[in-house]
Order: C-alpha cells, then structure tokens, then sequence
C-alpha cells in the first residue's frame, strides 16, 4: 500500500547534512523535532517480516548541520522496556557522499500480546547524562485490525457484491480506507470502490473480477494524539494498519 512506503520515508529519512558526523548528546539535539511511525502490517505472505509491527521514533535532519549520533550514554524506553538505538550519522546511502542517517530509536512489539492486552498510552523516554526526552502518544498502544461484518465468511466473496469490515478499536476513525485485490499467480492488484461510514468501510467486488483465489489487502492510516512531547522542539506521527485476507472470488 502507498500509505506504508509514506510512513516507512519518515522513518528511514536520509538528508544533506554536509557528511560530517557529530556525537551529540540529547541536549544539544532539543531544537530538532521528533517524528513517530507506528506500523502494524498483517502481512499473509511474510506475517513475520522486519519491521512488520514496529514503533519508530526519528530525529528530524538538519540540512546545514552535521549528521548527528547519539552517544553512548544515550538510552529509550517504550512504556518502560527497552528499544533499539539506531545512532545515526553520515551515510553513502544511494551513492550520496552528503548524507545522513537519522538518529532513531524503535520498538518491536508482539501483534498477539497487544491483542490481549487493554488499549494505553505510548510513552517513550529517551534519556543521557543531560537531558531526558519525553513523548507520550494518546490511546496508541492497540492491535488494530479489520473485522469482517455480516453474513458469510472472508474467505469466499462473491462477484457484484459489496462486504462490510470494520476498524478496530471502533472508536477510531482512520482513513480513508484503500483496498487492493491481488489474484493469486497475478502481478499488478487492483483497486477496488471502498465506501467508508465512520470505523465501517464496505469493499464492492466487481462483476468482471476473475473467479480464482486472491489476497485482499485492507490498509488505512490514522492521526495520533500527542499528549506530552518535551525535551524537544516538536512531536508528530502516525499509525498505520494493513491486513491481508486470502480468499477466493466465486460466482
């Protein structure tokens, strides 16, 4: 889906930062802004891929400045466990001499355990010998998934008809909604008509689509609140769900 490859740019951005790397400590990084990505990818295919559900944390890049990298002293913390630092620093990612890699962090998170656990905040802590980094996102931490509504299963969809799934947790709105579907063997999926009210989005079959297996790919991206963002001089991301459900196209 589009939307996956606009979040996974926020998180692996690269920029000309004159291909110098500077260890500097979080303090000396609290004018740069903070970008958060929370991806959450039912993949049928690879369901265990890298990255495939993962909170991010980048430092923005500064175009005049030096590449930063985070000291050794620097620790993170997504609600109190540990996360994986990326330090970051100049690069010749794509060939490019200039560039540079973000100083980040990231969580990789169990899509089952957070399917038992209550919805609750993100809160993320950065912390070194100068400063402490702080960002709590609102009511992030849940299993997002598409629930199929009404009668039958998503396993056999048939052509001309409309089949109803609805986002969850229902008290989000994401979107818009966009659905792909993928005949198996076949190389290019297609777009299908998505009708979204609310949480609820209703995906139409069309009449002509091939009767044979395919993979149905949901996906939609929502707003996070932010509640606190300190330490630094600004906090902004997004979350993202997309889940596969394979099937068959029948008469």
């Amino acid at each position: 889906m589009s939307r996956l490859t606009v979040l996974g740019a926020l998180v692996a951005l690269t920029g000309c930062g004159g291909g110098e790397t500077q260890v500097m400590s979080l303090a000396e990084m609290a004018d740069r802004s903070l970008t958060f990505a929370l991806a959450d990818v039912d993949d049928a295919e690879t369901p265990d891929a890298q990255g495939a559900h993962r909170f991010t944390v980048s430092y923005s890049v500064t175009q005049d400045g030096p590449c930063s990298r985070f000291a050794d002293d620097v620790t993170a913390t997504f609600n109190g466990e540990p996360m994986t630092l990326v330090p970051g620093g100049a690069s010749d990612v794509g060939g490019r001499s200039e560039a540079c890699e973000n100083s980040r962090v990231y969580f990789n998170f169990d899509p089952s355990a957070w399917g038992r656990e209550p919805l609750e905040d993100i809160v993320v802590q950065l912390q070194d010998a100068s400063s402490t980094v702080r960002l709590v996102v609102k009511n992030a931490k849940a299993k997002r998934k598409f629930t199929f509504q009404g009668e039958g299963t998503p396993d056999k969809l048939r052509v001309g008809q409309s089949y109803a799934f609805l986002w969850e947790p229902s008290t989000e709105v994401p979107g818009p909604v966009e659905a792909l579907l993928l005949r198996e063997g076949g190389r290019a999926p297609g777009v299908l008509s998505v009708t979204q009210d609310g949480a609820r989005a209703t995906v139409a079959i069309p009449a002509g689509t091939p009767q044979a297996n395919h993979t149905l790919t949901l996906g939609a991206d929502l707003a996070a609140t932010v509640g606190e963002c300190t330490g630094v001089a600004s906090c902004s991301g997004a979350i993202y769900h997309s889940q596969d459900f394979v099937l068959a196209v029948v008469p």
